[in-house]
């Protein structure tokens, strides 16, 4: 099976995360739309930047560049400190939003990550799933993502640094020859700054010129990195996301839905597709959830949330969305346009650790046989194989693959 992979990537991560946290607390400026840097101690010569605004790239500002230097290019230039704690919480935060569409995640650095997609797409093609993340992160986190979308993780990450800020790219093998060959040999993943000047004595400056040169003449002067530069240079990449797997505490998804909504059967529609991809996940975990949520956000982002503790830990798709329908119905105000609609649930047990009453329940199991045939026909045809009935004739008043 092809890899589906995506690398997200947070933009001007440590400036705009304290920009937000600034305006949170009250502060009337967003240092995102003013010269500005995140460094270290500017009374001292040593003290770099760490990161920089659109504005102060403006002046010629580099990262990695001494305060010193960067305020001679730029005299009113605005310097704020780092702020390690709110850096992690803040990516703590990608992570978890993260983990609503697969648990194969690699965090390549604080701001970074790669997403192993290939088992999660739940009916959604991997570009419709990024751009689906890049509006998500915006409009619920406040910053902005690059994502890239390819089939193995060099590519991913390749397209990820394409045109910036808050961009979503493709970087397919039929694309790599417009979209990477022409792109100098610095741009290349894994080239050290040795290696470059020994490339260019080489006549090598593009990477396709690399992907084009002999991979035997670079095996001999190069070794084994020879081989890797080839391959990465044609696109080639066969390492895995390495992810640490821990079973979720809860499990949750959401939906900016495609335009404002204001018909409760149709909020109904969307609550259906995102209780059948939750409980899908449960019962792949072979989990039992206890408590259900769920989540409106209007159109002028007001947040409102009602949850309720399940009779009996359960998995069942029917009985988990009836429970959210209720929730839903005893929380929405007809006619109230609704921009976002979610649906989680919390205090997951392992099904080993449900008690079974001493006659057991015959609708409960019967009920479980139905989601299990259903799981298997999805895992064996595509997640969009079948479905349920509530959803039959829902794609004439909502477009669900946005969803």
């Amino acid at each position: 099976m092809q890899k589906q992979i995506l690398h997200v990537d947070v933009n001007n991560a440590f400036l705009s995360w304290t920009a937000i946290e600034m305006l949170k607390q009250g502060y009337n400026k967003d240092i995102r739309e003013v010269p500005s840097v995140i460094g270290g101690d500017e009374s001292k010569r040593s003290g770099i930047v760490l990161a920089k605004s659109p504005k102060a790239k403006i002046f010629g500002i580099t990262t990695g560049e001494t305060l010193y230097q960067a305020r001679m290019k730029c005299p009113n230039l605005e310097v704020y400190p780092m702020n390690y704690k709110l850096y992690k919480q803040s990516s703590e935060k990608l992570y978890q939003l993260l983990l609503q569409y697969t648990d194969k995640i690699e965090r390549f650095s604080i701001d970074e990550c790669f997403l192993d997609m290939t088992n999660s797409l739940m009916g959604k093609t991997l570009l419709e799933k990024g751009i689906e993340i890049n509006k998500r992160v915006k409009e619920e986190l406040g910053f902005t993502v690059n994502v890239g979308v390819a089939h193995n993780k060099l590519l991913a990450k390749m397209a990820s640094d394409f045109k910036k800020p808050d961009r979503v790219h493709t970087l397919f093998e039929e694309e790599i020859p417009t979209k990477m060959w022409p792109l100098p040999i610095s741009e290349l993943l894994m080239l050290g700054r040795k290696t470059i000047p020994k490339l260019y004595n080489m006549r090598i400056k593009t990477i396709g010129d690399l992907a084009k040169t002999d991979k035997q003449l670079l095996i001999k002067k190069f070794g084994k990195h020879g081989l890797m530069m080839w391959e990465y240079a044609n696109g080639i990449d066969k390492s895995e996301v390495q992810y640490k797997f821990e079973k979720p505490k809860g499990i949750g998804n959401s939906t900016t839905l495609p335009e404002d909504i204001r018909e409760i059967e149709k909020l109904e529609e969307v609550l259906l597709v995102l209780t059948e991809q939750v409980t899908y996940r449960l019962r792949k975990y072979a989990l039992l959830a206890n408590v259900v949520n769920v989540q409106l956000r209007t159109k002028d982002f007001e947040d409102k949330s009602h949850q309720r503790k399940l009779p009996e830990a359960t998995s069942s798709t029917k009985i988990i969305y009836a429970e959210a329908k209720d929730l839903l119905h005893e929380m929405y105000k007809q006619g109230t346009p609704i921009r976002l609609i979610g649906m989680r649930v919390d205090n997951l047990i392992e099904k080993d650790e449900l008690q079974l009453s001493l006659f057991g329940n015959e609708n409960n199991e019967k009920q479980e046989k139905i989601d299990k045939v259903v799981d298997e026909l999805k895992q064996k045809y595509g997640y969009n194989s079948i479905t349920r009935a509530g959803k039959l004739h829902s794609e004439n008043k909502i477009k669900l693959k946005d969803i």
